[in-house]
Parts: C-alpha cells; sequence; structure tokens
C-alpha cells in the first residue's frame, strides 16, 4: 500500500507535509492547502456507522427519488402519477407539494432515539436537496422549511437532539445541481390536450402569489430560470424525453451560463449552513466539488471554522469521485458502492434501505435492503478502512414504516452483541477473504453478488482480532488466512462467539477451524474474537 508520501510524491504537496497548517492559520482554498492541513478525525474513524435522514418536500408523494424533476417529463411514470393525483404541472408544479408538506406526525426525539439505538453513532439531516428547497432557517434562500411546508426549523431540531443523544451531527448539501435539474419545469407536454403548453416553472413569478400560502416568494428563486429549458417544436413525449437525457449529463459539474449570481447563491447558503450549525460532517453531493473555486471556497470556508470551534480541524467533508490525490484533502464518499482493497487515507460509503427519498410501491413490494445486508455491508467497509451511512427513507408526514422499524430493530440486536468488533476498530492486515468480490467504485452495488459462509471480514481493536462470516456458514468454520502455513508466527489461544461464550476450534496448516452453534432464528453474520499472540 502506497504512504500518504509515495501518494502524494510528484504534487508538489509532499514538501508541505512537516508543515501541517498550524491550529491558528487560515486553510487557503486549494488541494494542496487542503491535503497540508487535513487529517481525518478519530471521531469519524471510531464511529464507523451512521443514519441519514433524506427527507424534504419530494417525500410528499411517496414516489421515490427524483421525483421533482420527473413530474415535468410527459411519460415518465412520476409524471402519469403527478397528473392522476394533483392535476397538470402547468395548473398544480413541484412547488404545491411544499404547501403540502407539513411533516404532522414527526417525531424527531424517538427517531433520533431509534437510531441511536440501531448502531448509529453519527446522524446526517438533509439540508436540502437538487429541489433547491432549504430544510433549515436559511438566511440567503426564502425557500425554506421555517418559512413555509412545516414552517419549522428542521435541520436545527435534528441538531440539537442528535448532539442531545451523543451523536455527531452531518448535514448534506445537494442544492448545487437544481439548475440543470429544474430546466424540465420550464418544458411542455410534446403531445395530447395540454400539447405545447409550458409548466409552472416558465410563467410564475413573484407578483402571482399575492394572497397565496407563497405571498411574496418568487418561484423563479425555486426553479432557478431556464438556462436550458427544452426548445420549442418537440413532437413527441419520446423525443421530448430524449432530448432531457441528452443534455442533463452535460450540465452536472457546472455552473448556469452567464449566471454567476447562482454560484456566489449557493456559495452564501452552504456557508450560512455550517456557520449556523456547526456540523462536525457535511456532504457536498457532487462529483469532486461544484462550481471551481467556489467549491474550493466552501472548504476552506469549513475548515477554518473548524479551526475557530476547536482549534483544529476536527470536522470532515465528504464528496463523490475524487482522485486519490484529493482523497487526502476531503473524504471521499463511495455512493452505493464498495472498495475492493483497503484504503489509505478512511474513507465512506452511502446507501439506503430503499429509494432516496420515499416510495411507498418500494414499500408494498417488500423491498427493502434487509438487516443482514445492511450489515454485511458495514463489516465489508469497516475492513477496508471505511464507514457506512444509511438513509433510513421517511414519508412526508415525518414518521417511517412497520418494515423500517424491523429493520432498525434486527440492527439493534446485532450491535448489542457485535458492537465492540466495529467501533473503534480499525483493518488487519488483510481485509478479509472468500470467494465473493465485490465491484469497485460508485453504483456498483446491483453488480455484487451474494455472499456465503466463507466470504470473511477481519477488523481489529486492542490485543483481539475480530473475523465476521458475512452468511452464516454450514457444518464446520474455517478461517483460511489464519493457518499455519499463512501465518507461522502468530498462535491462537482463544476464541469466542461475540455475544456469546467460547468456541472449540482446531487449527492446522490450512486454517482456523471453528465450530459454531446454529443461529438463533434470524440471527446472521456471527462475529467471533480471536486472542493470542502475533495476532494483531
Amino acid at each position: 500500500m502506497l504512504t500518504r508520501r509515495q501518494m502524494l510524491a510528484g504534487t508538489g504537496a509532499a514538501a508541505l507535509l512537516p508543515g501541517r497548517a498550524s491550529a491558528q492559520a487560515a486553510v487557503a482554498a486549494d488541494w494542496q492547502a487542503f491535503v497540508a492541513a487535513y487529517r481525518v478525525p478519530d471521531w469519524f474513524r471510531d464511529a464507523k456507522f451512521g443514519i441519514w435522514a433524506h427527507w424534504g418536500p419530494q417525500c410528499v408523494p411517496e414516489r421515490g427519488d427524483w421525483y421533482g424533476r420527473q413530474m415535468y417529463i410527459q411519460g415518465n411514470p412520476y409524471y402519469e402519477h403527478h397528473v392522476r393525483t394533483y392535476g397538470h404541472p402547468s395548473r398544480v408544479g413541484f412547488m404545491e407539494l411544499i404547501g403540502r408538506w407539513r411533516a404532522e406526525n414527526w417525531e424527531p426525539e424517538a427517531l433520533i432515539a431509534r437510531f441511536r439505538r440501531a448502531g448509529a453513532r453519527y446522524f446526517m439531516a438533509m439540508a436540502n436537496h437538487h429541489d433547491n428547497f432549504d430544510n433549515f432557517d436559511s438566511a440567503h434562500h426564502a425557500w425554506n422549511s421555517v418559512r413555509v411546508g412545516p414552517r419549522r426549523d428542521i435541520v436545527g431540531t435534528w441538531a440539537r437532539l442528535a448532539r442531545e443523544a451523543g451523536l455527531r451531527f452531518g448535514v448534506s448539501n445537494h442544492s448545487g445541481h437544481a439548475w440543470h435539474w429544474w430546466q424540465t419545469a420550464y418544458g411542455y407536454d410534446a403531445e395530447g390536450p395540454m400539447r405545447g403548453r409550458r409548466y409552472d416553472a416558465w410563467a410564475l413569478r413573484r407578483e402571482d402569489g399575492v394572497g397565496t400560502w407563497w405571498d411574496g416568494l418568487d418561484p423563479q428563486a425555486l426553479y432557478t430560470g431556464p438556462s436550458m429549458a427544452p426548445p420549442e417544436g418537440i413532437t413527441s413525449a419520446e423525443a421530448l424525453r430524449a432530448w432531457h437525457d441528452a443534455h442533463s449529463g452535460q450540465w452536472v459539474e457546472h455552473a448556469p451560463p452567464g449566471n454567476p449570481a447562482y454560484v456566489r447563491h449557493w456559495l452564501a447558503r452552504q456557508m450560512d449552513l455550517v456557520d449556523r450549525y456547526r456540523p462536525d460532517m457535511v456532504y457536498l453531493d457532487h462529483y469532486r466539488l461544484p462550481f471551481g473555486q467556489a467549491g474550493l471556497e466552501a472548504v476552506a470556508h469549513y475548515y477554518n471554522r473548524s479551526h475557530d470551534w476547536h482549534g483544529d480541524i476536527d470536522v470532515v467533508l465528504t464528496a463523490n469521485r475524487l482522485s486519490s490525490y484529493q482523497r487526502y484533502g476531503i473524504v471521499e464518499n463511495v455512493e452505493r458502492g464498495f472498495l475492493e482493497e483497503v484504503r489509505q487515507p478512511p474513507w465512506q460509503t452511502a446507501t439506503c434501505l430503499g429509494n432516496w427519498h420515499y416510495d411507498r410501491p418500494l414499500y408494498e413490494r417488500r423491498g427493502y435492503r434487509s438487516a443482514k445486508n445492511v450489515i454485511q455491508r458495514l463489516c465489508d467497509a469497516v475492513s477496508k478502512n471505511g464507514n457506512l451511512l444509511l438513509s433510513v427513507p421517511m414519508r412526508g408526514d415525518g414518521s417511517i414504516d412497520d418494515d423500517e422499524v424491523a429493520i432498525l430493530d434486527d440492527l439493534t440486536r446485532w450491535f448489542a452483541a457485535n458492537g465492540e468488533a466495529i467501533y473503534e476498530t480499525r483493518p488487519w492486515r488483510v481485509f478479509g477473504e472468500g470467494p465473493t468480490r465485490t465491484p469497485e467504485g460508485h453504483q456498483g452495488e446491483g453488480q455484487a453478488g451474494a455472499f456465503n459462509g466463507r466470504d470473511i471480514r477481519f477488523t481489529t481493536r486492542g490485543d483481539a482480532l475480530h473475523a465476521f462470516f458475512l452468511e452464516w456458514p454450514e457444518g464446520e468454520a474455517v478461517v483460511e488466512t489464519l493457518g499455519r502455513e499463512r501465518l507461522p508466527e502468530a498462535v491462537v489461544e482463544r476464541v469466542e462467539l461475540l455475544g456469546g461464550g467460547p468456541l472449540e476450534f482446531t487449527r492446522d496448516e490450512t486454517g482456523l477451524r471453528l465450530k459454531l452453534p446454529r443461529p438463533d432464528d434470524g440471527a446472521f453474520v456471527p462475529g467471533v474474537r480471536i486472542l493470542g499472540r502475533g495476532l494483531v
């Protein structure tokens, strides 16, 4: 494995390593400064598991992720649902769903307590999504949850309760994508009785809201303006969908053409979010950082504010698809994906029980990820020096459903027996063994094969080595890595089932052989503690 200095060799940053920025020095807004100043804090390395409330006005229809964008694409299932349930988007657009978002069954105290029991050591609140709505008391954006919708400071409430429960607190900012994401709202039906009629974002202005629930707000501030709205004259819904597909991917990491004010506004909102709630963690939902220098300024501001609060950079900022160099300046998030091997520096993977926004049809099909699958993902990540952030989808009213409660209860039982082999652990000399290889990179979890009883993941804590069997072994369990041929200097003195007692074992040239008890009803991913000499 490359050392930190080897990784940075040739970049110009290696020379900065001995002179790490002091607690008094300001961190400049560039990658070399980040790499020189930053070390992943121990609290993040120790926490291992977080839970995320990916919740906002797009949860009102309970139809899954990206509802706001796709409800404006004729022929899309979200469009069909919206027309059938609420009306045509030229008359009833997304902003009307904000007016319907009441969060009337939100019980944040109970949810935080449940998440804590289920093993979370940090909690993340969604501050905004691509829909451009702020779930906090925003100083720079009037479309926020204090002024309309629930009329509550969602982020502020989560922050207070998470910290009272002893959890580290994070926020996710997805709003940098809003300008290109919302171009569908400036579109139209290409066919049918409403053919050619532009949707609500095209015409609505501040003066249209007089006497309504959104009186005083400007719809263009929410929808961002028609920077690249579809042109007139497309005559079929299929062709219009193809136009959106062909253009949207070109815009993802860029600013709207000729609109530098959008970028300044994004940065002001991000800085306000940090200053107002002092998060321990910030998730920027981007590949690398958004908007060039503005993204760098957002990181520098956060790191310098951490100096003010803590006397050091004791925070985590994470984004997706970083270069090997950038991973030393901020933490990489591998969205819905895996790594193949142990990685330095520490990293995180984020996934969800279902869809990112609540999806009632998925719930009714009982399509959630199981607690066993969550723990398999967790053990794999932790064995490779990573963390797992799990989104638990919330209904529009602020509640979670019965299946999610059952999954969280299963996690609670597993962590009660096995948590000591997850928290505060570090990787071993190898991450594990077994025939199942995990696909490397983002969005790869759909290509992952099913684990079996020969797939094992290791962690260490103190003088203990832990081994997790990702599927309960049938018959004799064998840890081949601990055979005398591979580790001739090691001596195994005792093996214990986590949450249980001592286990019978033998050791020969080809492996450590264990006899595990049959699993109790519903038990999964057994862990063992291995003690001896020359192991850790």
